[in-house]
């Protein structure tokens, strides 16, 4: 998969002005799903192998050098991985705003922390309760994974898969928050981060009242309190500064986003029936100056679901006659929840569109077998 996404980077570059947007975006798709292969990596393999290197170091109070260097290479991998993938899911859509530098840095740092006192936690119970410490962790995965299942995630083709997807995410969120389903986010990560800070502020204290007084001083035990609790207060903190400052879809607290809370339905734009089910491929801008603060993202937003439009409804503009082109019929049901950009068939739907927008001198256009309501289909009417 690397050296695919290199290959079609450097096509990207190399080919003439009219062949480089295909590579582009074929190269951003296989990006993205590098970055989700390697988030589940690094929660399956640096995240247990964390909190057991910081376990040893507990039990033996002591910290080896080569110790401290795996365990803080894993511990940035872990949050690395998390920003890594939402700057890549966000470049590789156009319905989504782009993720700044600095926003990924803050996120960063958000995730560093957050993980860091999650995994100080864990090693310190685990260092005396070993048994208790697994049952715990069973219990935290099968709640947090009833929790996701019952969210109707839509990822994977059939329910089987979709149940084991979500096994494999319950994982991931034993140690932080990763948000699965688009959508209003807010009071489902304030409910994440609220039992959060209830499990770690348990097994820091179950700890710090029955660790070995013998090889553990109680300075050195109120020192790693502290190192928990200041670490996880970290993580809220460039957690508020991502989304007050540096979310792509601007400042969660902006006036535009608390005047949208109780919305009112905007009334339907009357549509022709062809356009009705059909939908314009590539050629769309990203959403600019008033429409971002409409665009939806991984926090709250005031539209629906990939509705690329501000909360007031503009008024219906003359569309332009489309030329007859191409038309790619779905022997399926428009969705009204479309799933990520992973999801097996809107991926070989985009690379479809991509091939037949690079072969035919016309835009192919997309045409489902229900066409379902006018207000529904508008929702989706800038997307592919």
């Amino acid at each position: 998969r690397y050296l695919r996404t290199l290959y079609l980077g450097l096509q990207s570059r190399w080919q003439a002005e009219h062949r480089r947007r295909h590579f582009y975006w074929r190269m951003m798709f296989e990006s993205a799903d590098i970055s989700m292969l390697r988030l589940l990596e690094a929660f399956l393999k640096s995240a247990p192998q964390l909190v057991l290197q910081l376990s040893i170091m507990v039990q033996q109070n002591s910290i080896e050098p080569l110790q401290g260097l795996s365990a803080s290479a894993s511990l940035v991998s872990l949050a690395w991985m998390i920003a890594s993938y939402q700057k890549v899911l966000r470049d590789s859509r156009e319905d989504k705003m782009p993720m700044s530098y600095k926003g990924a840095v803050v996120q960063i740092l958000w995730h560093l922390f957050t993980i860091a006192a999650r995994a100080i936690a864990f090693a310190l119970f685990a260092s005396v309760f070993q048994l208790y410490f697994g049952i715990f962790i069973v219990t935290h995965w099968c709640i947090m994974t009833f929790w996701i299942i019952q969210g109707e995630t839509d990822f994977c083709m059939s329910k089987w898969e979709e149940i084991i997807y979500n096994m494999v995410v319950g994982i991931i969120y034993i140690f932080c928050w990763f948000n699965v389903k688009e959508g209003r986010s807010r009071y489902r990560m304030c409910i994440y981060y609220i039992i959060t800070l209830s499990e770690n502020a348990a097994l820091t204290i179950l700890w710090f009242l029955y660790y070995d007084r013998k090889a553990t001083s109680d300075f050195n035990a109120l020192i790693l309190v502290c190192v928990v609790s200041s670490s996880f207060a970290l993580g809220i903190f460039f957690m508020f500064i991502y989304y007050c400052l540096l979310h792509p879809n601007g400042p969660i607290f902006s006036h535009r986003s608390v005047g949208c809370i109780f919305r009112q339905e905007p009334p339907p734009v009357p549509v022709s029936p062809v356009e009705a089910v059909t939908s314009p491929p590539r050629s769309l801008p990203r959403t600019t100056g008033g429409e971002r603060d409409g665009a939806p993202g991984e926090r709250d937003s005031c539209v629906p679901v990939f509705q690329v439009r501000p909360c007031a409804p503009p008024a219906p503009a003359a569309r332009a006659p489309r030329t007859e082109g191409p038309v790619i019929r779905i022997d399926l049901p428009r969705k009204k929840y479309p799933a990520w950009d992973a999801h097996f068939i809107d991926r070989r739907l985009r690379k479809t569109i991509l091939a037949l927008e690079y072969a035919s001198p016309t835009t192919p256009r997309l045409q489902y077998r229900t066409p379902g309501a006018p207000q529904e289909v508008l929702e989706y009417e800038t997307t592919v």
